[in-house]
């Protein structure tokens, strides 16, 4: 599926939408440049899974991980300064990658292997407000998620 926001309103939109309906722990992947809008997505889906609007949330640039609890538990991941592999066995990033949970990675492109069920959230910059966003699904629950998503879309166009 590909969208298109026009604002960082619209693709707020759509992250709070994503986290409203997901209906099952899940391992959500943002992949794209600085800046194309991975923390702005980050965040709403964070608020449409229930996290109050006084909590911030914030890339774990420096930390790799922050937990935050909502519907489902949020463990947000940035490998951005991941050095190797091995830091993410320190974490326990298979603890909190396939729990009961959601995991929602930024720069999953550092992970060394991506065969596990999940949603890819590509963003691509494509004007200072433009972004392309592309999901892709592996596995039963992010393909029902895309499902329920396309649903809701179609219906707010009506």
């Amino acid at each position: 599926m590909t969208i298109e926001t026009c604002s960082e309103e619209q693709t707020s939109r759509l992250g709070y939408l994503l986290g409203e309906l997901l209906q099952s722990p899940m391992t959500i992947l943002l992949q794209g440049d600085l800046g194309a809008g991975k923390s702005v997505l980050a965040r709403s889906l964070a608020r449409g899974l229930g996290i109050p609007e006084e909590v911030p949330i914030t890339s774990p640039t420096f930390t790799l991980m922050n937990h935050y609890s909502a519907r489902f538990d949020l463990y947000h991941f940035d490998l951005y300064r991941l050095l190797d592999v091995d830091e993410l066995i320190e974490i326990g990033f298979d603890d909190f990658a396939y729990s009961d949970g959601v995991a929602l990675v930024e720069w999953p492109e550092r992970l060394d292997n991506r065969e596990f069920d999940h949603l890819l959230v590509s963003l691509v910059r494509l004007s200072a407000d433009k972004r392309r966003i592309e999901l892709q699904a592996r596995g039963e629950s992010p393909h029902l998620l895309l499902c329920h998503l396309e649903r809701e879309l179609i219906a707010a166009k009506s």
